[in-house]
C-alpha cells in the first residue's frame, strides 16, 4: 500500500501561522484596533480550520491494489476502484512566473486534485506509480 501525506513540516508552519495570528488578535483586543482585530481574527479563523484539517486527514491519497482512497469534504474519505478512474493526468501551468503541478484524478463525476503540499513529494512520480499500480 502507497500512502501520501501532508508533511510535518507543513502543518507545523501552518499551526505557527495560527499561532501568530491569534497573537495579532490579542494585540488588537489590546490596542483597541478594531481593524487589527477584524482582519487577524478572519486569518486565525481559517488558518486554524486548514491546519485542523492536516491534522485530522493528514493522509490524503492512499492507493492498493483494490483502489485509491482519497480525502473528501473537510476529512472525510472516499474508496475508488481501479475501474472508476477514468484518467489520472499531471497539469502543469505557469502563471505569474510560478510553476504550478497538479495531479488530477478524474472519475467521471468527480475531480480529485493533489498539489505536492498534499502529497509530501512531487506530483509526477506520485501519478508514476499510480499508473503503475493501475491494472
Amino acid at each position: 500500500m502507497n500512502v501520501w501525506q501532508v508533511p510535518a513540516k507543513v502543518v507545523a508552519v501552518k499551526a505557527a501561522g495560527t499561532l501568530i495570528c491569534l497573537l495579532l488578535v490579542l494585540y488588537g483586543l489590546l490596542a483597541g484596533d478594531l481593524r487589527a482585530l477584524i482582519l487577524a481574527g478572519v486569518a486565525t479563523v481559517v488558518l486554524a480550520a486548514v491546519t485542523a484539517r492536516d491534522v485530522v486527514a493528514r493522509v490524503r491519497l492512499s492507493a492498493d491494489q483494490g483502489g485509491i482512497t482519497v480525502v473528501e469534504g473537510f476529512a472525510g474519505r472516499r474508496r475508488i476502484a481501479w475501474g472508476e478512474i477514468e484518467r489520472i493526468k499531471v497539469d502543469e501551468r505557469a502563471r505569474y512566473g510560478l510553476r504550478t503541478t497538479i495531479l488530477e484524478i478524474d472519475t467521471g463525476d468527480d475531480v480529485h486534485l493533489f498539489s505536492q503540499y498534499d502529497l509530501g513529494e512531487p506530483v509526477v512520480p506520485v501519478a508514476e506509480t499510480l499508473m503503475r499500480m493501475r491494472p
